[in-house]
């Protein structure tokens, strides 16, 4: 039996609240599914499991604000029981047989005998062992049926003596689904919740993985005052309402705060920890530009880039190039990252910062960057991220040019040891084999961690970073 327990989503957290799971007790999950929603000081973030098993047990209610490190739910086996086929396990008490592992049924002997003597038993076949009206099918296969609706005494079995699988119900549903209205996609307690307001499931807009109905929605559907908060829980006397102050602050408002709180005590902790270095260059972009031009005149809509894309895809090639800046500083010593996992600070529409990671970065190609550019940054200002988005970047770039900045030095984000900055590209006089000409430029800057480089190796990546950018088709 393992722990479900409430993950650390970035330095600057010490407690969340969880708002919804998105699995019940009993329900099958796997490594990487998001199973509930916690809402930290700066964003609401789908959490993912980190084991595969069956959700034994849910330990906190949704609502409740638990410090990082708290138990949230258990996680046992897929198969928390098991039907023995040919008597119990020395140790253990039996249980008795479950249909879906139904044991071996021997014929039943006319003249019992206190002492029979060893008669060897023939083997029936499989429909001869059945009960009536029992379908062979595994615990899976059956789980999978009662969620799809398919029902398994219509099914043929494909399995060994007829046992209907886990493929046999898919096809199965595959085919009712095209045949019948498919089952809305909710969560246990957005589906509770529903029952409890009068709310139909099937006329609310899902806003979760999958249009999966969720809590928030359901409530934004009912109709009355439930609709903008979740049921108060009953109180042993009605409580005086207290007087609102004109200037009392919104709950928007609080979460601003908090969430400039958390930046704030981060940003205090990396200026008073981390010894910065600081590097600039500025890198001639006509290259880049050309290549930019041409490559989207040739290009479907869909497929254009931005030049954000070229900074963002040389930043993440320059930290593989150059390692020492791409990783982290714990227990006094730099560990490297397991892959460029490129941090991408994002601008929150009700004020604060995210700074996400495009996972593996530097071995998307440009179209798939871009694409996964805009649904991090879509995500992320809608309240959608996932836990390993925002836990496990290994360097991260701030780019500032849309807003007119030329240029940036940012604050590391601990336990990173380096941020990228990039700033507005700009035309500007410059002399190119002895001739004065006005070319686009960029200014490219670096903060980094003195205990884990120097220099030196700040000076490698800004340089490395120039070389790719006047090569895009290296990019």
């Amino acid at each position: 039996m393992a722990e479900f327990t409430m993950p650390s989503l970035g330095a600057d957290m010490d407690e969340g609240t969880l708002l919804e799971w998105l699995v019940g007790p009993g329900d099958l999950v796997h490594k990487g599914d998001p199973v509930a929603v916690v809402e930290t000081a700066k964003s609401t973030i789908e959490v993912e499991c980190f084991a595969t098993g069956a959700m034994t047990k849910l330990l906190v209610e949704p609502g409740a604000t638990v410090p990082v490190g708290t138990p949230l739910a258990l996680i046992g086996p897929a198969e928390e029981r098991r039907t023995v086929r040919h008597g119990p396990t020395k140790g253990k008490p039996s249980e008795p047989a479950e249909p879906s592992e139904p044991t071996e049924i021997p014929e039943p002997s006319e003249r019992p005998s206190p002492q029979p003597e060893p008669v060897p038993v023939p083997v029936s076949p499989p429909s001869a062992a059945r009960l009536p009206g029992h379908i062979e099918a595994g615990p899976l296969a059956r789980r999978l049926a009662q969620q799809s609706g398919v029902d398994l005494e219509a099914l043929h079995g494909s399995g060994p003596g007829g046992r209907v699988t886990r493929t046999d119900v898919e096809h199965a549903a595959a085919a009712r689904s095209s045949t019948e209205p498919q089952r809305v996609r909710a969560t246990p307690l957005a589906r509770r919740l529903a029952a409890e307001l009068g709310v139909d499931v099937a006329t609310v807009t899902g806003t979760g993985r999958q249009s999966a109905v969720r809590a928030s929605d359901v409530r934004r559907a009912a109709p009355g005052p439930s609709a903008l908060s979740p049921p108060a829980p009953a109180a042993a006397a009605p409580a005086r309402p207290s007087p609102v102050h004109p200037s009392a602050p919104g709950p928007s408002e609080d979460r601003t705060t908090a969430m400039r709180q958390a930046i704030a005590g981060l940003m205090s902790r990396a200026n008073r920890d981390i010894p910065h270095y600081y590097l600039s260059t500025t890198v001639d972009m006509a290259a880049a530009t050309n290549w930019l031009h041409e490559h989207n005149r040739r290009s479907p809509v869909g497929e254009r880039l931005l030049p954000a894309a070229l900074l963002l895809k040389a930043a993440a090639l320059a930290a593989r190039e150059v390692p020492e800046l791409n990783g982290f500083w714990t227990d006094g010593h730099f560990t490297g990252g397991e892959g460029v996992h490129l941090g991408v600070a994002v601008s929150l529409r009700g004020g604060g910062l995210v700074a996400p990671a495009l996972h593996d970065a530097d071995a998307l190609e440009l179209p798939l960057l871009m694409a996964a550019l805009k649904d991090l940054v879509t995500r992320a200002r809608t309240g959608r991220l996932r836990g390993s988005e925002v836990s496990d970047a290994t360097i991260t770039v701030t780019n500032l040019g849309d807003q007119g900045v030329e240029t940036v030095f940012g604050v590391i984000y601990p336990p990173q040891v380096a941020l990228v900055g990039f700033g507005r590209v700009v035309d500007r006089p410059c002399a190119v084999d002895g001739l004065l000409g006005v070319r686009p430029a960029v200014t490219a800057t670096l903060s980094a961690d003195h205990r884990a480089t120097n220099g030196a190796v700040g000076a490698r990546y800004l340089t490395t970073v120039t070389r790719l950018l006047q090569n895009p088709e290296q990019l």
